[in-house]
């Protein structure tokens, strides 16, 4: 695993990526919020292997990391190295993200972006 992933990896944690997600949701928009909330309810899985999680946990660490290859705060291209990390883990993990795991995505969607 190269150094990079590792560091992503360390990066990530349960309050990070909650808190990265409140404060960015109204800016990073409802498509990346949904991929993020796809990728961390598939890994609470308990069924999703460990290899899956790996993936998704590198992913989400960059997406919550603070140094980024486009950053975050640059208007509408900000999140687009974010989105491309994202979708990238959800195709190699999508047979765990199940409709469990989009309900409940969809579920704390509804309640920070409405109906």
């Amino acid at each position: 695993m190269s150094e990079e992933k590792q560091g992503f990896i360390k990066e990530y944690s349960n309050d990070g990526f909650w808190d990265k997600l409140v404060k960015f949701a109204k800016t990073a928009g409802k498509d990346i919020i949904e991929k993020a909330l796809w990728l961390y309810y598939a890994a609470e899985n308990p069924k999703t292997p460990t290899w899956a999680k790996t993936i998704i946990y590198g992913a989400l660490g960059y997406f919550i990391f603070p140094v980024d290859a486009i950053p975050d705060i640059a208007p509408i291209v900000g999140y687009a190295d974010d989105l491309g990390v994202l979708a990238s883990a959800i195709a190699t993990v999508s047979l765990y993200i199940n409709d469990d795991v989009k309900a409940l995505a969809a579920q704390k969607l509804k309640d920070w972006f409405g109906e």
